[in-house]
Order: structure tokens, then C-alpha cells, then sequence
């Protein structure tokens, strides 16, 4: 799975006109869902987006989680962080799950994040969304579990 992540003061998604989700300080989670990824993958990328301290403390450093600061999330589902843009002009989407799966890896995704105790709203899984934001920093942070993953095999295989 991959995400990014913005720190914003406010975001909101709309479609048809309507605001389908919306929150005030916290993160924007753009989340796409991989071919092969798994609901471990899911919980992984949820933990580490609650936790991961990217707020400031009272001396200005980014040492206070979304849970420290009580922030929300809004999580948007986005196949397009896994276009492949290595071949010509036109990205190719194979990587990316297909949308079942997809879809249930989302909202289980949104459901382990609410109850590590953040407060989630969402888009509209498969919509023409328009998400608008107030970028706080700027601070845009890439999730990877397939790097993750890579990593621990790695160091798994060195380990005698």
C-alpha cells in the first residue's frame, strides 16, 4: 500500500457539489491499494499514520503524533500513486488492485485508523472527488509497506 500524507490545517473532499467529508487540523491521506497487498499491510499503514510525528512540540520540533494533537483524518482513495510512467507518456495502472479489493482494503484501512482513537472522514470510494486543503508546513510525507517490507525481508536474509 502507499499513502501520502499532508499535514493540513483543513481539507475537504466534494463530490456532485457536496462535501462528503471534511476536518480541521490533522492529515490528508491520499491511500492507494496494491495488487498484492493485504489487510496486515492495511493495519501496518494505519499505525504508522496515527503515530507518526509530524506535529510540533512546544519548542517547534515534529515530535507530537495525530493522536497527541487530537487531529482528524481525511482518507481519500487514490489508484493513481501507483502509476507506472516508465513506458511512454500515457501512466499504466496494472500495479493497482482492482476495485473489490481495493475497496475493502480502504475501508478497513479507515477503520483500524478510527479505532487507534482518530477521528476519519472520507470520500467516496471510486468518485470524480475534488479535494481542497490547506497544506500546514509544507509537510508532505510518502508510505510505502512494500519498502517496508522489502526492508525486513532484507535484514531477515542477513541475520544468521
Amino acid at each position: 500500500m502507499k499513502a501520502v500524507l499532508q499535514r493540513v490545517s483543513s481539507a475537504k473532499v466534494t463530490v456532485e457539489g457536496k462535501i462528503t467529508g471534511q476536518t480541521g487540523p490533522g492529515l490528508l491521506v491520499l491511500l492507494g491499494v496494491g495488487r498484492g497487498d493485504t489487510a496486515a499491510e492495511a493495519e501496518l499503514l494505519a499505525d504508522k499514520t496515527a503515530g507518526l510525528r509530524v506535529f510540533e512540540d512546544d519548542a517547534g520540533k515534529m515530535n507530537r503524533s495525530l493522536l497527541d494533537v487530537l487531529g482528524g483524518a481525511l482518507v481519500i482513495s487514490n489508484f493513481t500513486l501507483y502509476a507506472d510512467v516508465s513506458h511512454g507518456r500515457r501512466p499504466s495502472f496494472l500495479e493497482a488492485a482492482p476495485p473489490e479489493q481495493a475497496k475493502k482494503l480502504y475501508e478497513h484501512f479507515c477503520r483500524v485508523l478510527s479505532a487507534k482513537g482518530v477521528p476519519v472522514e472520507t470520500g467516496v470510494f471510486g468518485a470524480d472527488m475534488q479535494v481542497s486543503l490547506v497544506n500546514d508546513g509544507p509537510i508532505t510525507i510518502q508510505l510505502n509497506t512494500d519498502v517496508w517490507l522489502k526492508k525486513k525481508e532484507k535484514s531477515q536474509e542477513e541475520t544468521p
